[in-house]
């Protein structure tokens, strides 16, 4: 994940969703 495509995230989306995508990504990454 480049800072920008962070950047144009939130431009789209709202923050809670990112933030739940990037909790979720993370829970798979840990296994």
């Amino acid at each position: 994940m480049t800072p920008e495509l962070v950047r144009l995230s939130i431009g789209i989306e709202h923050v809670d969703d990112i933030l739940a995508d990037v909790d979720q990504a993370l829970a798979k990454a840990a296994g």
